[in-house]
C-alpha cells in the first residue's frame, strides 16, 4: 500500500486527509484520518448517499493509520494503531 497525497488539517479530531493506493492497483481518495480522545487513531472513507463508501478490516485499517503516520513523518514505532 502507498499514500499518494497527504493533506494535514489543524485544529479538530481530524490530522489529515490523504489518498491512497492499495497493493493490488485499487486507489481509495480522501480518506480521513483522525484521533480519538485516548490517541488512538482510527481511518474513515468518504460518504456516499449517507453511507461509508468504503469500510476496513481492523488490521487493514491498522496498516493504513501506519501508513499514514509515516507520510506525516512519525516514526511507526513510536505509536499503536486503534
Amino acid at each position: 500500500m502507498q499514500i499518494l497525497a497527504i493533506r494535514p488539517e489543524a485544529g479538530g479530531r481530524t490530522l489529515a486527509r490523504f489518498d491512497l493506493q492499495l497493493v493490488d492497483g485499487v486507489r481509495l481518495y480522501n480518506l480521513k484520518l483522525t484521533e480519538k480522545a485516548d490517541g488512538r487513531r482510527r481511518v474513515f472513507a468518504p460518504s456516499a448517499f449517507g453511507y461509508p463508501a468504503a469500510t476496513f478490516t481492523t488490521e487493514i485499517a491498522e496498516q493504513i493509520v501506519r501508513a499514514a503516520g509515516v507520510a506525516l513523518g512519525e516514526n511507526p514505532s513510536e505509536r499503536t494503531a486503534d
